[in-house]
């Protein structure tokens, strides 16, 4: 791929950066973006968390900067690893009001990963209980020195809500993007990377490229992994119809003849016949999810109790996050068989699939919908149909229903031991004994093991029992008894009655 030029290229100009911001759930990185954009993304997403990558571009100083928003819930490990791939810079946001966290951890992991340059946003500084040195330690506590703190990592403080700090925040990633001196080719087709997919019910297969070389114009073709599509219907990141895209810009592409693969990258071509024949050579493997509609036909062979699942999301990201998640929630008596997962609304052919299972099937869709024809057919074949917008509502709700479908085991436990003494009558299966209690206590209407010289020969159940020849529902252990005991092993005196109740575990 040609998408990283060579630095001794005579036509390399400089690019703007792509930068990517990490951190935490809920620490202000969209609050950040938002600042900086003038734009309020935010509050449009669910639960005021980001649940999708977005590519946004900005100016500061005159000069265009590119930022990739993350998702911080941990579902979303694979979009954050491959935002941070696609970056030249990474800003870590960490809250001052609340420090160093799992996902800011994890965002440290995978910026050293990614060998990318970054600096860190102590955000929410207008908090009364911000404290940014403390922040500072934490951070060097997991081998982040900051330049105040004997490093080289620049640390800004800043409030995303006040929009203090902000400029001096952008000032410093625009002397960082300097000296990587980061340059570009424009004078070639387009290179770069799908970082989102999803199927728009009117438009089709969509896909959001972030382009890291070259220029991309109306007439062009893209091909991707497995899907090409024609550069027709060309939008910026506003959603605004454009006719050319340079290095560094996201931009979205509609007519796909394929839902892309996230994280492939992509190629421009002036012909059709040159996209489809890269693709065709290429032959670029999947290198997260299939997002075709994976069937299992039969139901696997276990023993334990196998939950089926349709998953649909809204976009192929949200797809591979909710599908890897549900996995994780299978327990060792329930298994999850997800019978199909695919990106777009839930569909009746979603119903007829999943009614196949005679497992109690559910469909969880994840930011989709469904028509009410589709609803009317999922109650004719009781099929339950749960969408959500948040995906740790998913979770809760899952284990709840994990748990409900968990196999129910029963286990013996032991009351008491009887030596029987003597016969005094045979009928058919029934035999009248005499015994005595040798440890616990013996139960009218519990079964027991019949043990004859320590081995178990069969099994008996106390229908009757006296005690000093009065009815009586227990003996406790030292006493003698008489009682009817039912069962199609012949018992003989010398043999025990180890008596047991069944309890579920």
């Amino acid at each position: 791929m040609n998408h990283k030029p060579q630095k001794n290229n005579e036509n390399l100009v400089p690019r703007p950066p792509i930068v990517v911001v990490m951190g935490h759930i809920d620490h202000g990185k969209t609050k950040l973006l938002d600042c900086i954009r003038k734009t309020n993304v935010v509050e449009k997403e669910a639960g005021g968390i980001t649940q999708h990558i977005g590519a946004y571009e900005a100016e500061a100083k005159g000069k265009k900067i590119t930022f990739i928003d993350t998702p911080g819930h941990e579902a979303f490990s694979k979009i954050r690893s491959r935002g941070a791939r696609a970056a030249d810079i990474a800003v870590l946001v960490v809250a001052a009001d609340e420090g160093v966290k799992p996902q800011t951890i994890e965002a440290i992991k995978t910026i050293e990963q990614a060998q990318i340059p970054f600096l860190v946003a102590i955000n929410k500084i207008d908090k009364p209980e911000a404290n940014p040195e403390k922040i500072k330690k934490e951070l060097s506590e997991n081998n982040v020195f900051v330049e105040k703190w004997g490093g080289q990592v620049p640390s800004i403080n800043i409030s995303a809500k006040t929009g203090e700090g902000v400029e001096e925040l952008l000032e410093t990633i625009l002397l960082m993007a300097e000296l990587e001196e980061l340059k570009a080719d424009p004078d070639i087709p387009a290179s770069g990377v799908v970082i989102e997919s999803h199927l728009d019910s009117q438009r089709g297969n969509v896909a959001t490229l972030l382009i890291l070389n070259g220029a991309l114009k109306q007439g062009m073709f893209v091909a991707t992994g497995k899907a090409a599509a024609p550069v027709r219907i060309f939008e910026d990141f506003l959603g605004k119809k454009i006719e050319i895209a340079n290095f560094s810009s996201p931009i979205r592409i509609t007519g796909f003849d394929e839902l892309p693969e996230v994280g492939v990258v992509f190629q421009s071509f002036l012909s059709k016949k040159d996209a489809l024949q890269y693709i065709e050579t290429k032959k670029i493997p999947s290198p997260s999810l299939n997002l075709g509609e994976i069937k299992i036909e039969d139901e696997p062979q276990t023993t334990q109790a196998v939950f089926p699942i349709v998953v649909k999301a809204d976009t192929a990201g949200s797809l591979e996050a909710v599908s890897e998640e549900i996995k994780k929630l299978e327990t060792p008596e329930v298994l999850i068989n997800i019978l199909r997962r695919g990106v777009g609304n839930i569909s009746e052919d979603d119903i007829k699939l999943a009614s196949a299972s005679e497992k109690n099937p559910v469909i969880v869709g994840f930011n989709v919908g469904y028509e009410n024809k589709t609803a009317e057919l999922a109650e004719k074949f009781g099929v339950l149909l749960k969408t959500f917008k948040i995906i740790y509502d998913i979770n809760d709700w899952l284990k709840e229903e994990i748990e409900k479908r968990r196999p129910i085991v029963e286990k013996e436990v032991e009351l008491g031991k009887a030596k029987i003494l003597k016969i005094f009558r045979v009928e058919k299966d029934r035999q009248i004994i005499g015994g005595k209690v040798s440890s616990g206590k013996i139960v009218k209407g519990k079964e027991a093991k019949i043990l004859r010289r320590g081995a178990d020969i069969g099994r008996a159940k106390i229908m009757n029992l006296e005690c000093g020849r009065v009815k009586t529902e227990v003996v406790e252990e030292r006493n003698e008894f008489g009682a009817l005991v039912e069962s199609k092993t012949s018992l003989s005196p010398g043999d025990e009655l180890e008596v047991f109740e069944k309890q579920n575990v």
